[in-house]
């Protein structure tokens, strides 16, 4: 493919000398840095809705009263303490059924991604989130596409998918996520200045929600700089995007792909087949889920229980308070932003995963990690408080 001539949606001139623009973007991306951390604070100001009283990064004052709890969070915060009273263990039976299942009606690894294999130039993408619209592909949308599956024909022995809940603040988890053989994470969360030790940094699949390549970069119609910038951190690993979920994120998601090629980034982008995600959607619909969208964070797991062997969720608690001490939580553990609620059913999701955890079909991490006990890989027993 010719790199100074793409012509199709979302496509920008490619710089003379990728390589230095690459090195330069330094100052560029700390000012837009510095300009989206005051955005985030304003938007946080206008919602109001967690307590006033915050004494370290991510953690807040315990309520004082049980009037001060999240609504709704006393009965499931007591359903997970009951659940928690005991060991959590595989069930490799009931395991097995359900990624079965899973695999049959989804059929994740052979059609969760987009690839030249499984689309062809001139066959249609119908939108999931806009059935009634569909999109052609073309000879140079299919050069964005990989040539075959990204993930190879194996199952993966532990994986650890990492959503951004505000119960990773403090929790010292980092290490034990990085233990884990494949790392997900979702919506290109900040790993450094201290998340570290709460998060890890060890990444293969990151996703990027497009509306945070708008409101940060620009929609990368300028402020690409400062986008590749940010992609260091998660070295080498995949970039999952929904490119053809709606018409609106195809255009940025191309941005995307073809930035990372003008610069060199490292950073190899796939996007979700809608074909997948609407089965998804279905699957989890007979499941007793009824929500406008599915969560980025439940596709990923839900991509995870078919790639591996052994699942650990982390981040995944949708509730303002900590369920061991009753803390005051962030929404995100790097900000406090609310959900969007009438688009994703977050405790809905949360009550599936926390069925599948009692089923000892995947594994959720609901509390601060021990010292010492860093290691996942070939762990599927533990004691009553992940």
């Amino acid at each position: 493919m010719d790199s100074k001539n793409h012509t199709a949606t979302g496509r920008q001139e490619v710089p003379q000398q990728a390589a230095e623009r690459y090195f330069g973007c330094r100052e560029i991306t700390d000012k837009v840095n510095r300009s989206y951390a005051q955005t985030l604070e304003k938007k946080e100001d206008k919602s109001k809705i967690f307590s006033k009283n915050q004494t370290a990064p991510g953690r807040q004052e315990v309520p004082q009263q049980a009037a001060e709890l999240c609504s709704g969070c006393r009965e499931i915060i007591d359903k997970v303490n009951r659940l928690y009273a005991q060991t959590w263990e595989k069930k490799e039976g009931k395991s097995k059924k359900f990624r079965s299942e899973l695999r049959s009606k989804c059929q994740g690894f052979e059609k969760a991604i987009i690839t030249q294999a499984n689309t062809v130039v001139g066959s249609k993408i119908v939108y999931d989130g806009e059935r009634k619209s569909s999109v052609q592909v073309t000879p140079e949308m299919f050069n964005t596409f990989p040539k075959e599956h990204p993930f190879p024909n194996k199952t993966y022995k532990t994986c650890a998918v990492v959503g951004n809940g505000g119960i990773l603040s403090d929790s010292g988890c980092g290490k034990m996520i990085d233990s884990a053989q494949f790392v997900i994470r979702c919506n290109l969360p900040p790993l450094n200045n201290g998340y570290q030790d709460h998060v890890g940094v060890k990444t293969d699949l990151v996703t990027a929600n497009p509306s945070i390549l708008v409101a940060k970069y620009g929609a990368l119609m300028e402020k690409r700089c400062p986008f590749i910038e940010s992609l260091r951190s998660y070295g080498n690993s995949l970039l999952l995007l929904p490119t053809f979920s709606y018409r609106r994120n195809t255009p940025v998601s191309l941005r995307a792909f073809y930035s990372i090629e003008d610069f060199g980034s490292p950073t190899r982008t796939i996007s979700f087949n809608p074909q997948y995600l609407q089965k998804l959607d279905v699957f989890w619909r007979s499941k007793g889920l009824r929500a406008v969208r599915l969560s980025t964070g439940l596709m990923v797991a839900s991509l995870a229980l078919e790639l591996c062997s052994n699942v650990h969720l982390f981040g995944f608690w949708p509730f303002g308070n900590h369920p061991h001490g009753l803390r005051t939580l962030k929404n995100h553990y790097y900000d406090d932003i609310p959900p969007k609620k009438k688009f994703h059913a977050m405790p809905v999701e949360f009550e599936l995963l926390l069925q599948l955890h009692t089923e000892g079909v995947l594994r959720l991490h609901l509390d601060d990690c021990v010292p010492g006990d860093v290691n996942l890989m070939g762990s599927t027993r533990g004691d009553g408080r992940p």
